[in-house]
């Protein structure tokens, strides 16, 4: 399974520009990866493990703006079509596993 976090957050003050900049970093920080400017995706390994994410996620949630959370399977990511430069691009490889440190 894969987690997908789509936002759109304000940033017309410093205050939301930081808290835009440490939801973002709190992605990155939790293993997501930017697919594009505010969008984020991260292999969570089962279905089971999405509700923990997202309350998470939610914990960490700026006051102001839209988030959307989306999970889908390893088939569906695969399925995706990129273009990059008006070229298709080849998407990352899913990951075997989970690597623990």
């Amino acid at each position: 399974m894969w987690l997908m976090v789509m936002f759109d957050l304000p940033v017309q003050t410093k205050a939301e520009v930081k808290a835009a900049n440490d939801f973002r970093h709190y992605l990155l920080d939790h293993g997501f990866e930017m697919c594009q400017f505010s969008v984020y995706a991260k292999f969570i390994g089962e279905r089971d493990n999405a509700p923990s994410y997202v309350n998470r996620i939610k914990s960490a949630l700026p006051a102001n703006g839209k988030v959307s959370i989306l999970n889908f399977t390893d088939k569906q990511f695969s399925e995706i079509i990129n273009f990059e430069n008006r070229k298709v691009t080849v998407p990352k490889k899913t990951p075997d596993q989970l690597v623990l440190l």
